[in-house]
């Protein structure tokens, strides 16, 4: 009888089981360790990623107070008045609404004249637009007829109206401060004593602190045209802008306005028109010639350098 092998897998073309076993633990264990090392990778990277969204998140935290701050030092800024005793930064900040406005403040330089004129002539001629309370022109203009003017610019034309016309009251509204300490300079150069300026929002001006029916005119030259047809909205001559001024007009009182912008020229027309509280004072319906007692402006004159056509428009209150 012949002999048997002692392991059956040592026969030819058999597999060798044990010496296989351990090039699969060596597999298993490299497989092993892969795994575990994969699994660290992916714990490190997901530090990592922790790390990074922590430190972006504080960069975010720390560029928004940033913002903040900036912010911040800005509203300070714009409540502070430029010169202390003169025009306020912001008057009506207690007022703040979210409503269109039809101007937005500048700050540019002021001459050392027109820093002069705000410094002493501020306190007796000029006032802020605060909303607080409602204003007696007659004590205010000593009994003369008030007429409105918003925007006046430097103040040229409008000092140059006030010598032309004593026995007239301008209020004039405007924002910038140059031109308000220009515009008290030139009344000052001129003796005319027939002018006041008001510093801020002239809807909070109409709104509040203006009687009923206590304007004998109102006067709009050259507002900004916003000729953007998105910006639309901002132009100040809009029907419920005009309800509100008739309502501080007295019957009879004109509203002037003028404009070297021909698309807004027609928007003022066709706004004025269909009003029911005012009338054109001219009979064929359109616009009028530029009456004599409104000066050629500097500004009106570049324009018409450049080729542009100024309209008046005169509508009385009815």
């Amino acid at each position: 009888m012949s002999e048997q092998p002692l392991n059956p897998s040592t026969e030819p073309g058999a597999r060798d089981e044990t010496a296989e076993a351990p090039a699969i633990d060596a597999a298993v264990n490299a497989d092993a360790h892969a795994d575990v090392n994969a699994a660290a990778s992916t714990t490190e990277d997901t530090a990592d990623v922790a790390v990074s969204g922590a430190e972006a998140s504080d960069a975010e935290a720390d560029a928004a107070a940033r913002r903040a701050a900036s912010f911040d030092r800005q509203r300070r800024l714009r409540q502070e008045p430029r010169f202390p005793g003169g025009p306020a930064a912001d008057p009506a900040g207690s007022h703040h609404e979210r409503r269109i406005r039809s101007f937005q403040p500048r700050r540019s330089r002021v001459t050392v004249g027109q820093q002069d004129a705000l410094e002493r002539l501020w306190p007796q001629w000029g006032f802020d637009i605060d909303g607080l309370s409602v204003l007696d022109l007659d004590q205010m203009f000593g009994g003369l007829p008030v007429v409105l003017e918003i925007g006046f610019g430097m103040g040229e034309a409008t000092a140059q109206m006030a010598a032309d016309d004593p026995a007239t009251g301008i209020l004039a509204v405007d924002v910038h401060t140059p031109g308000q300490g220009n515009l008290l300079r030139l009344a000052d150069l001129a003796g005319s004593t027939n002018v006041r300026v008001a510093n801020g929002d002239a809807i909070i001006l109409l709104r509040e602190m203006l009687k009923p029916e206590s304007l004998d005119g109102l006067r709009v030259y050259f507002p900004d045209p916003w000729p953007k047809v998105r910006h639309h909205k901002r132009r100040l001559i809009q029907p419920d802008f005009l309800d509100l001024v008739s309502g501080r007009m007295k019957p009879g009182a004109v509203i002037h306005c003028a404009t070297d912008w021909e698309p807004y020229a027609e928007q003022m027309l066709e706004v004025l028109t269909a009003h029911p509280r005012f009338e054109n004072t001219r009979p064929d319906g359109g616009y009028a010639p530029r009456p004599a007692f409104r000066p050629l402006t500097r500004f009106e004159g570049q324009g018409l350098d450049k080729g542009h056509v100024v309209h008046d428009l005169l509508f009385a209150r009815v």
